[in-house]
């Protein structure tokens, strides 16, 4: 820890999350936790919780969609919570729409079902994303739009400029020619979407890249979801179409509520394929028709979740309260100094115990590492043992592919070949578990170890995981009796 703090003296500036840690998020020292799975879900305050049980016990609340104090009540505070949205994002309500979503899945399936897609549209994506948005190109090759991947290149699993240029011309030869002044008009080329932050490997791809795709004629949907919990996005001065997120990656509670933010222009080109309670005007079960509302609401099918959207108004003003940037300057520090401790571990033998995927810096990168350890034969340790042997330690990692095919592909040097290959298609009607998967393209492992930092994390929270490491891996050949199935992503 001394060379830690002599290298980043700045890190004291950060020491009010350490105080934040031992109050609002006592119970995890109290519960012998090492919490290593932001990326996975945000931790909660207990200010949240608290603020939560007097709202409740103080008033009395009602569906939304009727004019009676109790509906008037739930309704005013929804809307408070989009306004608290705006705020966060930097934007206005003339700019943006604030849909309410069960998650950023949620929102990208709303965007994907309503795009008018079509013949001559195009869906560009990179291949480092999240399932929820590599699960959009069904919509678009079922309404005959053609899907492009930008693809990834080098040991960092980037995405180069130059990659994601080269798929807008094979996706469309006209791509120049249409919307170049990124209004997203109604001549759009079709859709671009990547994540600002990959949840595979922390990989910050160039927020730069929307008004690029702007400029080739696209709409750009961003997934935001692993980013926006330990970095700022300023929609006043970045402005995609469409953007994606999951509020409990951010503060922990509530979940079960995302968002997606629509900028109005956009919002108002889709067409939904359906229509339920909440979402129109008026319909007709005689007649055979039905009007859809044109503003958010026909958007948040049925009853929205009016009894924890409020607790995302509390969220965020407790995130604000700390500073966002105050919470990226410290896992950047303890981002880069996990990351250096792990490149130096060794067996006796001076080979490596790590390797890792993704960039080895703090550079353009966020506070999510994805690694797998190495056995003194060199062979990759089975991802199982190392999440079992973790728990036993009382730390919270992840596990497996982290629902990121591309990235994942591309970590364990997986090819279009193999994947698209005689076999997988003479024997993929077999494969009925993850490891089916994994011995059809001939992976010994299933996926990473996936640690992530957050709001509550301490040097201590690092200096755990390592020593679990060093105690666990170094000279050692784990354990790999009684492992349990792989999960599937």
């Amino acid at each position: 820890m001394s060379d830690f703090h002599a290298t980043h003296p700045e890190y004291a500036a950060t020491a009010r999350l350490d105080a934040l840690r031992a109050t609002e998020y006592s119970y995890l020292d109290e519960g012998g936790h090492v919490y290593l799975d932001y990326t996975g879900a945000g931790l909660s305050a207990q200010s949240q919780l608290v603020a939560h049980t007097a709202r409740l016990r103080a008033g009395c609340y009602g569906n939304p969609h009727s004019d009676n104090p109790t509906s008037s009540a739930s309704t005013r505070l929804v809307e408070q919570a989009r306004e608290a949205v705006l705020r966060f994002f930097n934007t206005t309500a003339a700019e943006y729409a604030v849909i309410f979503t069960p998650n950023a899945t949620g929102a990208c399936r709303l965007v994907a079902e309503a795009y008018p897609w079509g013949p001559g549209t195009s869906f560009v994506l990179t291949a480092d994303n999240h399932n929820s948005v590599h699960g959009i190109r069904e919509y678009a090759q079922a309404r005959g739009a053609r899907v492009t991947y930008a693809a990834l290149s080098g040991a960092d699993l980037r995405t180069s400029d130059t990659d994601v240029t080269v798929a807008f011309c094979q996706s469309h030869g006209a791509w120049g020619a249409r919307g170049a002044s990124g209004s997203g008009s109604s001549g759009s080329s079709g859709l671009f979407a990547y994540p600002a932050q990959s949840n595979f490997s922390g990989v910050q791809h160039p927020l730069r890249w929307v008004r690029q795709a702007q400029a080739a004629g696209y709409d750009v949907l961003l997934d935001a979801a692993a980013f926006v919990g330990t970095n700022s996005l300023d929609l006043s001065a970045i402005r995609p179409e469409f953007v994606a997120m999951s509020w409990y990656k951010v503060f922990g509670f509530p979940t079960g509520v995302g968002c997606l933010l629509a900028r109005r222009d956009a919002l108002a080109r889709l067409r939904r394929p359906w229509f339920s309670g909440g979402t129109i005007l008026a319909a007709s079960a005689q007649g055979g028709w039905h009007r859809m509302l044109g503003d958010e609401a026909g958007f948040e099918d049925g009853t929205v979740n009016f009894l924890s959207i409020p607790d995302v108004t509390t969220g965020i003003d407790w995130v604000s309260d700390i500073g966002v940037d105050l919470i990226h300057r410290r896992v950047s520090m303890l981002t880069g100094w996990l990351l250096e401790c792990l490149g130096r571990m060794r067996h006796s033998s001076g080979e490596p115990m790590v390797r890792l995927y993704g960039p080895s810096t703090v550079e353009a990168r966020g506070a999510t590492v994805a690694l797998n350890f190495l056995d003194p034969d060199g062979r990759v340790v089975d991802e199982r043992a190392v999440g079992r042997d973790a728990a036993a330690a009382g730390i919270s990692l992840r596990t497996g592919c982290f629902c990121n095919p591309g990235a994942g592909e591309r970590a364990f040097g997986l090819t279009r070949e193999v994947l698209r290959g005689q076999r997988l298609r003479d024997l993929g009607s077999r494969m009925s578990s993850v490891d089916d998967y994994l011995s059809l393209v001939g992976l010994p492992t299933g996926g990473a170890v996936r640690v992530s930092l957050g709001v509550a994390s301490t040097l201590a929270d690092v200096e755990a995981f390592l020593d679990f490491a060093e105690r666990s891996y170094r000279d050692r050949w784990p354990d790999l009796a009684g492992l349990a199935a792989r999960h599937a992503c």
